[in-house]
């Protein structure tokens, strides 16, 4: 599988660890602990990529970079 970024956090909202693939648009998902939620992700990440490809849609790719806030 391509090397995207995840970004993990802890949701108080949600009261879940969440996990988001900046660079696949709606690619994200939750669990109990960052495990499961990087476990989660993981297979979504691969969902996401299949369906793109099965529907022709360009995949993006990897980009490598780490995100920078300031």
């Amino acid at each position: 599988m391509e090397r995207y970024e995840i970004i993990l956090y802890w949701s108080a909202e949600d009261a879940a660890f969440i996990a988001e693939v900046p660079e696949l648009p709606g690619c994200m998902a939750h669990g109990d602990s960052h495990e499961a939620a990087l476990n989660n992700v993981k297979e979504a990440m691969s969902l996401w990529l299949e369906a793109a490809r099965e529907r022709g849609q360009a995949v993006p790719e990897a980009k490598g970079n780490r995100l920078m806030y300031a």
